[in-house]
C-alpha cells in the first residue's frame, strides 16, 4: 500500500471511529495491566464479565496480594488458562510492589520483565496508559494488515515494526485501537464483512464479500478502474 493509501486507510477508520479506546473495562493503570494480562486466547467480553467484580475491591499491587492466588483463580476460572494467569499476575503484583513501589512502570523493558507480559501486552499498557504511539499486534490486527496489504508480515513483530514505519503522525497514538475495532467488528476472520467496510476500495483481499442473501456484489464493492 502506498504511503498516500496508508494516510487515507487511517483517515477513513478514524472518520468511521472518532474515539477509539480499549473495550477492557479497568480503573487505573494497575487494573489495566492485570486485564491486558488476563485478556491473552481471550476476549475482552469474557475478561470483563469476571474482573468486573473484582476490580470493585482489588484495585493495587498490594490488595491483590493480600488477594491471593487462590481466591484470584476462583475470581477469573471462567476465563482461559486461569491457574497460569492467577500465578503470573500475583507474581507480576508482588515485583510491581519489590522494583517499582507499587507503580507500572511506563517502559517496555520493565514491563517485560514482570511474569506473564509480553511485548503485546506491554505495548497495549503503554499506549492506552501512558499515550505512547506502540503498536500492538494481536490476531486482529495481524489478519487486518496482512489481509488489507496496509503491513503485511510473517509474524507479529514484522507487522509491528512495518506498522510502526508506516503509520503517519497523526494516527500513531489510536491506530491500535482503530484496527483492532475494524478487525473485531467488519474485518472479520471468517466472513470479512466487506459490504459495509470504509477502506474496501483499498483492501488488496479478493474476493469482496457481498451482504448475506445477495447473488451479487454491490456496485460500491467493485475495485475502481485504473
Amino acid at each position: 500500500m502506498k504511503k498516500a493509501q496508508v494516510a487515507e486507510f487511517y483517515r477513513r477508520l478514524a472518520d468511521r471511529i472518532p474515539n477509539p479506546e480499549t473495550e477492557l473495562e479497568y480503573v487505573n493503570d494497575y487494573t489495566l495491566l492485570v486485564a491486558v494480562v488476563l485478556s491473552a486466547q481471550a476476549t475482552d467480553a469474557g475478561v470483563n464479565l469476571a474482573t468486573r467484580e473484582l476490580f470493585r475491591s482489588v484495585t493495587t499491587p498490594e490488595a491483590m496480594v493480600a488477594l491471593g492466588e487462590e481466591r484470584l483463580r476462583e475470581a477469573i476460572k471462567t476465563i482461559g488458562l486461569f491457574n497460569t494467569k492467577a500465578k503470573n499476575v500475583i507474581a507480576l503484583s508482588r515485583k510491581l510492589i519489590e522494583q517499582h513501589g507499587g507503580k507500572v512502570p511506563g517502559n517496555r523493558e520493565a514491563l517485560t520483565a514482570l511474569p506473564g507480559v509480553g511485548r503485546k501486552t506491554a505495548n497495549v499498557v503503554l499506549n492506552t496508559a501512558f499515550g505512547q504511539e506502540t503498536f500492538a499486534v494481536d490476531t486482529h490486527i495481524f489478519r487486518v494488515c496482512n489481509r488489507t496489504g496496509l503491513a503485511p508480515g510473517k509474524d507479529v513483530l514484522e507487522v509491528e515494526l512495518k506498522l510502526d514505519r508506516a503509520t503517519p503522525p497523526p494516527y500513531r497514538r489510536d491506530a491500535h485501537h482503530l484496527l483492532i475495532l475494524h478487525g473485531r467488528y467488519v474485518c472479520k476472520a471468517r466472513r470479512p464483512e466487506c459490504w459495509r467496510c470504509v477502506v474496501v476500495d483499498l483492501c488488496r483481499y479478493e474476493p469482496k464479500n457481498p451482504p448475506p442473501g445477495s447473488d451479487a456484489p454491490p456496485k460500491a464493492l467493485q475495485r475502481p478502474r485504473g
